[in-house]
């Protein structure tokens, strides 16, 4: 993954919203399903899916960070969201708190990153962007400090995502192919699932004297 690269974080915690506070969630499938089709495409040892929100009871992003932030005082936190997010950051609850509270990390997308920059939140925040060649140091970056990450595009977004699952609704569950008369035989596919709205969240632990720094 590029930012856990980029950054030399320790870990990636992909945070799968009960549901967008500012997005139709009329089509959104139940959570355990968006998690599991969030583990599906995610096959590293340092990016864990999980539905933590839906635990703790936050729906915004800024009480969830501030419970992280109360119960994990030895961790270093980044957020990570794409460009697409930043362009209607302004809307988010708390925002500006939320840009004081950790470090940020913009993703380059296709089509939003072009004028994510010159958004409200973007021109709001332009004092505080480091240079790209300096990302890998937000995680020891006193908030507020962000970075734009470009490099590999990716076309998937939740909304382009769960427009796809619903295109695929009317041939979910098992595909069969016509069976083999001389051998009596069937043979059949699986199902593969598509993530939908989805954050990611990352962390660096603070190295502590007489511990070795977990890199789990």
């Amino acid at each position: 993954m590029l930012v856990l690269k980029r950054l030399k974080l320790d870990r990636v915690w992909w945070l799968v919203t009960p549901g967008n506070p500012l997005k139709n969630t009329k089509g959104l499938g139940p959570l355990p399903e968006r998690i599991a089709a969030a583990r599906a495409l995610t096959h590293h040892p340092r990016i864990d899916v999980t539905g933590l929100e839906a635990v703790i009871k936050t729906r915004y992003t800024y009480d969830t960070i501030s419970w992280l932030l109360a119960r994990c005082p030895g961790v270093r936190f980044v957020w990570i969201m794409g460009a697409d997010n930043l362009r209607s950051f302004h809307r988010w609850q708390k925002w500006r708190k939320i840009a004081e509270q950790v470090p940020i990390v913009v993703v380059d997308r296709l089509g939003p990153s072009l004028y994510a920059a010159a958004s409200p939140a973007g021109n709001a925040l332009a004092r505080m962007r480091i240079p790209e060649r300096a990302a890998s140091s937000l995680p020891d970056r006193k908030a507020p400090a962000w970075a734009f990450l470009h490099g590999l595009k990716s076309p998937l977004s939740s909304t382009a995502l769960r427009a796809l699952r619903r295109r695929k609704l009317p041939a979910a569950g098992a595909r069969r192919a016509r069976p083999d008369k001389s051998k009596g035989t069937k043979s059949g596919g699986n199902r593969r699932g598509n993530k939908s709205a989805k954050r990611k969240f990352t962390t660096r632990t603070h190295k502590r004297r007489g511990r070795k720094r977990r890199t789990r």
